[in-house]
């Protein structure tokens, strides 16, 4: 995968990675040790000023990865599995498919077991693209993120297609300090 095409499949790191190192007491010196980079090269990921490329994404994002491990979490998973709207639970960091519900899923050319574990991201419309881009700005990462709703348009994905509409994003701490995404289609 290219640099380019790796930037429009994942999305922003900063933030996550160092909600990761704080949860887990980790500093920026020891994060880079796992990383194989420098100390430097984490605090420019973090600041946004430097995005990971190519195996440092890949790295990173299994480094970032949300587990669903704990009971409330799994429960919360199921919930999803079982509603009635098209509803879709995924990893804040990476976009992994955690759960979606079957009105969600028929909406999909692919089932969700099938994409369950794989990232979204490369589904995202232009307009999902920007509102993830201005996140920081909307508060997001503070400990206490508002949920927000944006519109989408279109996407030109037959496996994932999305169709011009509103959706609710929520922001959800998970047992391991891990975030997950609740994403909801919001009736005009």
């Amino acid at each position: 995968m290219t640099d380019q095409e790796t930037s429009r499949v994942l999305p922003r790191f900063g933030p996550a990675l160092k909600t990761w190192r704080l949860l887990r007491r980790i500093k920026q010196s020891h994060a880079a040790e796992l990383m194989g980079v420098s100390q430097a090269t984490i605090s420019r990921w973090e600041s946004g000023v430097q995005e990971p490329t190519g195996s440092q994404a890949v790295r990173l994002t299994t480094l970032l990865e949300t587990r669903l491990d704990s009971a409330a979490d799994r429960a919360l998973a199921e919930l999803v599995m079982h509603a009635s709207s098209e509803v879709h639970l995924i990893c804040d960091s990476t976009h992994r498919l955690l759960a979606a519900s079957p009105a969600r899923e028929r909406c999909w050319q692919a089932s969700a077991t099938e994409l369950t574990g794989t990232s979204l991201w490369r589904f995202a419309s232009a307009e999902i693209v920007e509102a993830e881009r201005k996140l920081g700005e909307a508060g997001w990462f503070a400990p206490v993120a508002p949920a927000i709703e944006l519109a989408t348009g279109s996407n030109s994905s037959p496996i994932v297609p999305i169709q011009p509409g509103r959706v609710r994003w929520t922001r959800m701490r998970l047992a391991d300090g891990s975030f997950a995404r609740l994403v909801q289609a919001v009736a005009a």
